[in-house]
């Protein structure tokens, strides 16, 4: 095996000479994130074991890979060399490790969030589009975990991943958007919590005071730094926060993800190699990803492009959605809207967000009728108190 050599284009191995000295060179990028992370802990001098370590705690999903790959035919092709859909699917499992105090499993875990990323080809933007659980969609044949196969069936989307894993979400979301996916990585309770707490918590602004026995906070408002408890139960809160809808605890979601972001990449958190460890030792123990990502080269590989994207740039939104007219307490598409976030998610074309609530048909003088369409959404550069 060669040298360990870790820039801006590679993360290789590592190999004993001499007394069993490991060579190491690194060039520092700015802002680098993962890998970045792992340059600096491993010059550091924290030393090939702990990148063992690190590697070898993701979870790679050979069976939904097995899966897509039985049904490769059908699946969308991507149209943009270099551009990469990432989906993200928060479980609700609690069958891990610390997550049974979260209510008696039942058996089966559903995506408690769905986001689907989409990194610019040029890397100079990234979208995160926010997928409603409650969404009614057209759910394929999915094999299950017991190896027994569904039938087709018109449902809530988040039973995909309660029927058939990663690998039925998956294929839903394509059979949706007819967006190809690249990648996918999987996180629990635990996990999520873990992160949060291993860049010390993270900031967010609150408008009135919180006081929610089922979510477990009690906060004051203003400005507040949510520990990993905390931030679980402000992220997933829905009935009893705000104005109780789903769309009302995406939002939320969406404003502390970029809050998260904004804190993973501060100097304060990447420059710290005593803080870079638990981040990394979090961010890969809590993840169940697709082959090509269960490894940190695979990670770095994925997130090295991110670094120099500004925050103004990662922005975050739901797919525009209503009340299902069978049911109000279902969801569908909103048309032609979400066909165009779609198309310009295939096409690479950027996404525009704004807090207002786009309608369909308004028009604003002066601008070109071929300009973007908006949707509704933030990015991670704003701030929630002003």
């Amino acid at each position: 095996m060669g040298p360990l050599v870790l820039d801006d284009d590679t993360v290789g191995g590592a190999s004993a000479s001499g007394a069993g000295r490991v060579r190491r060179r690194w060039r520092w990028g700015r802002r680098g994130a993962l890998g970045a992370g792992v340059v600096v802990l491993v010059a550091g001098g924290v030393g090939w074991g702990v990148y063992a370590k690190l590697d070898g705690n993701i979870t790679p999903d050979e069976a939904a890979a097995a899966e897509l790959a039985r049904y490769e035919k059908e699946r969308p092709t991507s149209l943009v060399k270099g551009a990469q859909n990432i989906l993200l699917i928060g479980s609700d499992s609690r069958s891990g490790e610390g997550n049974a105090e979260y209510g008696r499993d039942s058996g089966t875990e559903r995506s408690d969030t769905t986001i689907l990323l989409h990194l610019a080809a040029d890397r100079r933007g990234a979208t995160a589009v926010s997928l409603p659980r409650d969404l009614m969609v057209d759910v394929p044949a999915c094999r299950r975990p017991d190896g027994s196969r569904t039938e087709p069936v018109f449902a809530m989307f988040n039973s995909a991943f309660q029927e058939g894993g990663s690998a039925c979400t998956i294929r839903t979301v394509e059979k949706l958007t007819d967006v190809r996916i690249d990648h996918h990585m999987v996180v629990d309770f635990h996990g999520f919590k873990d992160m949060v707490d291993a860049v010390d918590g993270v900031e967010v602004c609150l408008k009135a005071p919180i006081e929610d026995r089922a979510a477990r906070l009690r906060l004051p408002a203003g400005r507040v730094t949510l520990d990993g408890e905390q931030a679980l139960g402000y992220v997933r809160a829905r009935e009893s926060l705000g104005n109780g809808s789903d769309t009302e605890r995406m939002d939320r979601q969406q404003r502390f993800l970029g809050a998260l972001v904004n804190k993973v990449q501060s100097e304060d958190v990447l420059l710290n190699p005593v803080k870079l460890y638990p981040v990394l030792d979090s961010a890969t123990s809590s993840l169940t990803t697709d082959p090509g990502l269960a490894n940190l080269r695979g990670l770095y590989q994925l997130v090295r492009g991110m670094r120099d994207i500004p925050a103004e740039r990662v922005q975050f939104l739901t797919v525009p959605r209503e009340s299902y007219v069978y049911n109000a307490n279902r969801d569908q598409l909103v048309e032609p809207q979400a066909e165009k976030l779609f198309a310009r998610l295939r096409a690479d074309d950027p996404v525009t967000v704004t807090r207002k609530i786009p309608r369909e048909g308004d028009e604003r003088p002066g601008v070109d009728a071929t300009e973007a369409p908006a949707f509704r959404g933030n990015t991670a550069a704003e701030d929630g108190c002003r």
